[in-house]
């Protein structure tokens, strides 16, 4: 068994889908994850292109931003947890909004961080959306 995070039992990287309108966010989880054994298959900077994003590279994990532009965060989350309700999904806001926070949850997600995180925060959030049995 590996020591990185990011590797499954099987020696296979978990794989991750970065959706932010913010590169500086692309670059922070990039630089979090790719030492722990993550491979990051994708990157969207809006809802819709998350969406699409999914349904094409079908990754491990997806982190998403709330706020962004065309289609928010929380409409994607709700799209990408219809077409799979196993969608491991971890929600990034620079509010801790607790109307989006009970929405997104309504919409099956219970996976959060709240902006600016220290890379520690995100290994162990992933961690732990990992060890979730749904």
């Amino acid at each position: 068994m590996s020591d990185m995070v990011g590797v499954k039992n099987d020696g296979q990287a978990y794989r991750v889908l970065i959706v932010d309108d913010s590169p500086v966010i692309h670059k922070i989880i990039r630089r979090a994850l790719e030492p722990q054994g993550f491979v990051i298959c994708a990157t969207g900077n809006n809802g819709k292109e998350g969406v699409e994003l999914y349904s094409q590279h079908r990754p491990d994990i997806v982190t998403m931003d709330i706020t962004m532009p065309i289609k928010d965060g929380l409409q994607a989350a709700t799209e990408i947890m219809k077409s799979n309700p196993d969608a491991k999904i971890i929600m990034l806001s620079s509010m801790g909004d607790n109307t989006i926070l009970s929405e997104a949850k309504q919409a099956g997600i219970r996976n959060f961080l709240t902006k600016p995180f220290k890379n520690e925060q995100l290994i162990e959030a992933i961690s732990d959306i990992l060890k979730e049995k749904r």
